[in-house]
C-alpha cells in the first residue's frame, strides 16, 4: 500500500507520530484502523436511525 503526502501532510504526520511515540507506520495504520471502525459505526448509527424511522411510519400507517 503506498500513501502519497506531499512535504507538509509528511511533516505533520511525523510531528504526529512522534508525538504519539510511535513508529510512522503504526501511527498511520492505527489512523487508518481508527477510521475504518468509525466509519462501520457510522454506517450502524445510521441504519438504526432508518430502521426506527421506518418502524415508526409503519405504525402509523397502521393506524391509519
Amino acid at each position: 500500500l503506498n500513501v502519497p503526502f506531499d512535504d507538509a501532510e509528511m511533516a505533520v504526520v511525523r510531528t504526529a507520530a512522534q508525538d504519539a511515540d510511535q513508529s510512522l507506520k503504526d501511527f498511520v495504520r492505527d489512523a487508518a484502523l481508527q477510521r475504518a471502525d468509525r466509519h462501520k459505526q457510522q454506517v450502524a448509527a445510521a441504519a438504526t436511525r432508518v430502521a426506527q424511522r421506518s418502524a415508526e411510519l409503519n405504525r402509523r400507517l397502521r393506524e391509519q
